[in-house]
């Protein structure tokens, strides 16, 4: 194993010394989820858990996050670590005794145990601050869940100057309970909303042929761009097009004008990104032509491909192996096709995101069989986040004593 300047023994301290406070962080935040750019009582609990800190707080004008910065030598490096908060528009169904109290949302992403781990690694790393040769930024983060949040805290400025090596973590039920893992290149994928209108003409179901009927073409467009997919797109720099909703008509017995499908394109790189966007276009359009109807097609830009950067994939992997030993340590082999906002972050600063297993306990063992993110039966095990505490300190110290290459 790398020698590594990291303090070993008062990281994992500092994690198992935290775990207390942050499994109680993360509790209240469960209870009281909210979803969006703008959530006042999360906000309000991170900055109740860094009062009495020396940290210098800044927030912005778009959203309710908020950047602490501990400031050491002021002739060091910067590191960031983030940590995001909202909560998804969904029902908790968990039977936890700290489950939602808000119908309609629930944290079944880790970010409640995200911001619990950042809180503590910020106690923790604040304890330590005569002996840091440089700065730590700690980013609670709003709205993640497909509201562009850190592209907000971003264009608001609050990240200036940018800091020379970012950090993420993401907690995952379905990996080995206390393991790390990530890859150096694409993690995750750009995520882009289709809205998809096919235009016919209505009538009586009993008389087809008098009307122009938009939901067989609206079916075959949904088929062809599956064709189009495994036709035109690389298998070595995929898409992945899934329409997910489709909706048409008001009765049984009434032909109606036009039919509407939304659904998402995923890609790992922007090349693909934009031979995916002209497909569908003219898939759609054509397809509808083809019947007589008429296609409208919009597609929302959404988060960027999530790129690692092997200086700091390398670092997360020696620290992590540092900190807990090889096994505590996976290279994944292929990225996933989920999205991540923190990818604007990566865009502008050399960083990584990794994953921490968090499977629960209880499970016999097998860990793929838990109930994955975004589900409103998701749990997780909140002992690992004295690792999660740990990783974001060591990673930290590591990265502002010179060990990782800027």
């Amino acid at each position: 194993m790398d020698s590594l300047a990291i303090d070993r023994d008062a990281w994992t301290a500092a994690g198992e010394a935290g775990l207390h406070e942050a499994i109680e962080l993360r509790r209240a935040i469960h209870r009281e989820p909210e979803l969006g750019l703008h959530l006042p009582l999360t906000t309000q609990k991170v900055l109740k858990a860094l009062e009495g800190l020396p940290l210098e707080i800044r927030q912005g004008p778009s959203t309710t996050g908020v950047l602490a910065i501990l400031r050491g030598s002021p002739n060091g490096r910067t590191v960031l670590l983030r940590g995001d908060m909202d909560a998804l528009p969904l029902t908790e169904d968990t039977g936890l005794e700290f489950s939602s109290g808000i119908t309609g949302a629930m944290h079944a992403c880790g970010h409640d145990t995200h911001v619990a781990m950042l809180a503590g690694a910020a106690k923790a790393l604040c304890a330590r601050r005569d002996t840091l040769p440089g700065t730590v930024m700690f980013m609670f983060q709003p709205g993640e869940e497909g509201w562009h949040g850190a592209r907000h805290m971003l264009d608001d400025g609050l990240i200036d100057p940018l800091p020379d090596a970012a950090f993420a973590l993401h907690i995952s039920p379905n990996m080995p309970t206390g393991t790390f893992a990530s890859r150096t290149g694409a993690l995750l994928a750009s995520s882009d909303s289709i809205r998809i209108r096919v235009v016919g003409a209505g009538g009586h179901a009993s008389m087809p042929q008098d009307a122009i009927d938009p939901l067989p073409v609206a079916c075959e467009i949904v088929t062809a761009l599956q064709s189009f997919v495994t036709r035109r797109v690389s298998v070595f720099d995929p898409a992945v097009i899934t329409i997910a909703h489709i909706e048409a008509g008001t009765t049984y017995n009434i032909i109606p004008e036009d039919a509407r499908m939304r659904g998402t394109v995923r890609t790992l790189s922007e090349r693909t990104r934009a031979i995916a966007h002209e497909g569908i276009r003219k898939v759609a359009e054509h397809v509808a032509a083809a019947h007589g109807c008429r296609a409208e097609v919009e597609i929302e830009r959404g988060f960027p491909v999530t790129v690692n950067h092997a200086a700091a994939v390398n670092l997360a992997e020696r620290t992590a192996k540092a900190l807990y030993g090889d096994s505590a340590w996976h290279t994944m082999d292929n990225p996933m096709m989920g999205a991540e906002d923190f990818s604007y972050v990566l865009q502008k600063a050399t960083g990584a995101m990794a994953f921490l297993g968090a499977a629960p306990v209880g499970v016999g063992g097998d860990y793929r069989a838990c109930c994955a993110l975004h589900s409103n039966r998701m749990t997780l095990d909140e002992q690992v986040m004295a690792r999660g505490i740990a990783m974001h300190c060591a990673f930290a110290e590591a990265v502002l004593a010179g060990e990782m290459e800027i």
